[in-house]
This record gives C-alpha cells, structure tokens and sequence, in this order.
C-alpha cells in the first residue's frame, strides 16, 4: 500500500522547506540555487552537512533532515543497496508530511533494457504516488568534476571504449534547474522527465573542442572494453566497477545515447545548453590545464 500523506499539489505551498539530498553535489548545489532564486526555503543536506546532516544509511539523521519539510530532491545512496534505502526512506518521509518527491535517475538505465538499473525508480514509484523522475544524459562536468575523463583530458590522451558513438552531453546546470521547477510548480506528478543536450558528440569531437578553447593538444583513441578495463584496474580501480564503467561507454560506441530528449525544454520552455557553450567558460576556470 502506498502511503496516503504523500499526494499532489502541496509542493506548490510555501510552507516548509525544500529539502535536497546530496546539496555538494554536481546537481545538487545548483538545485539549492535555483531553490533560492525562485524565492523558496531551502535545506541543503549531505553527510557533511550542518547542522543537519544527512545520511542513508545512518536513520538518526533523517527526522532533522525530513521535520516540516515539504517535498525533497533525491539523490540515491549510488551503490547496491540504493533501492532499499530509497524504499524505506519514503516511508518514513510519507509519515510525516513529504508531499513531493524528485529523484535524479539517469536515461541510460531505462535505455539499458536492464531492469536492475531500474530498482530505485521502481522503490520510489512502488512507496508513494507524488514522485517525479529526471532522467538525464552524461553531465558535461563529468569533464571537470570527474577524474575519469578529467584526469585524461588534462594528461592530454583520452582512451575509452566509446568509438565515434554520439552522446547529447547535458549540463548538469539545465538539471538542476529543470528540478527547481518540477519541485516548485503543479504538473509534474507521476511524470519521468528525460533531459539531453541539445546535440549528440562523440568523445573525439567533445575532446577536440576542449582542445580547441584550451589550445592544447589533446588526443583521443578508441580501445576496447577489455583494454580500458586494464586501465582502470592499473589504477586500482576494481574489476566490477572497470567493467561496469567500460559498459557504460561500450553503450555510447553502439549509439545507445545518440538519441535527444526534449524535457528540458519541456519544462523550462528553451533549449539546453551547448556542448561549446560548457567548453568555453569551464576553460577559462583553468580546469584544464596541463
């Protein structure tokens, strides 16, 4: 049975804080700052957080972070025991007064045809009826904020297994404030929005239009996903994961993601941002560099 406290239309109130989940996040600090912008009160978690705190596997923490609250961006606890976390914490949210529920998801689990990448949309959709879900593409600031394509990018030589595959890169800004919307406007219940940018690049082009606004000289190869997993673990990354990461890009090689989604659009009525658009200020941060 779904809990009964959790419906529609009470996000729309004012009363009560926004409560987002992973606020030092890629999203999630660009959530809290829409949030604010648009007027709402906002309380931004993490597990460093203060003076609330938030997290998943600790429960002592969730009544601060939930009392009074309203509705809540979600951000999943990103390991094996995600969906069961997610589950339980709806209903813990439901019993006391949560009236929407966002959670950042990702279009390529649905893409996938495997179900199991599915188990934490399925936790929310199963425990409450007020849910949204946003299913975005690859984050431009994988290329910033992330060593496994920054590292690379600033070492000069990119290798992974994606082939000349297309993937329509979204910024992580367009995320974000499609969320502040869907958390802050009626419409939106039981919807899954997918987000893309507004165009499809292969790694070689996104890599040649960073090298292009830094003015180095950055290379990209194609290896295969046994040999990228190679990589991977002569850094100490593990098996699993080196070959969850290879199949990841494995899907961009076979034009899994070439494919655009128009929800930012649909919700914030103008396009996404541009790949370029991205590579040029982050460029000017020195990100980049060698």
């Amino acid at each position: 049975m779904r809990p009964s406290h959790i419906h529609d239309g009470a996000a729309a109130d004012d009363k009560g804080p926004i409560l987002v989940t992973g606020a030092t996040g890629k999203t999630g600090r660009h959530v809290v700052e829409h949030l604010r912008r648009l007027g709402a009160d906002v309380r931004a978690v993490s597990r460093g957080s203060a003076p609330v705190r938030f997290d998943w596997f600790d429960e002592s923490t969730w009544p601060a972070a939930v009392s009074g609250a309203r509705a809540a961006y979600l951000v999943d606890a990103q390991n094996e025991h995600a969906a069961e976390r997610m589950r339980a914490f709806v209903t813990f949210a439901a019993e006391r007064g949560l009236t929407r529920l966002v959670l950042l998801s990702a279009r390529g689990w649905a893409d996938s045809g495997d179900p199991g990448l599915l188990a934490t949309e399925e936790a929310l959709r199963e425990s409450c009826d007020a849910w949204t879900i946003l299913r975005p593409t690859w984050f431009m600031q994988g290329f910033t904020e992330d060593d496994l394509l920054r590292a690379p990018v600033r070492a000069g030589s990119v290798r992974l297994p994606a082939g000349a595959g297309g993937e329509p890169f979204v910024d992580a800004r367009d995320i974000a404030e499609v969320a502040a919307a869907v958390l802050t406007r009626d419409g939106h219940t039981g919807v899954i929005h997918s987000l893309s940018g507004p165009r499809a690049l292969s790694i070689e082009e996104a890599v040649g239009t960073i090298a292009r606004v830094t003015g180095r000289t950055i290379g990209y190869r194609s290896v295969s996903p046994d040999e990228y997993v190679a990589d991977l673990m002569a850094r100490d990354v593990p098996e699993d994961e080196a070959r969850f990461l290879a199949r990841l890009f494995t899907w961009i090689r076979e034009g899994e993601d070439a494919h655009l989604s128009s929800g930012v659009q649909d919700v914030l009525g103008r396009a996404p941002r541009d790949f370029a658009d991205f590579a040029e200020e982050a460029a000017a941060t020195g990100v980049w560099a060698a």
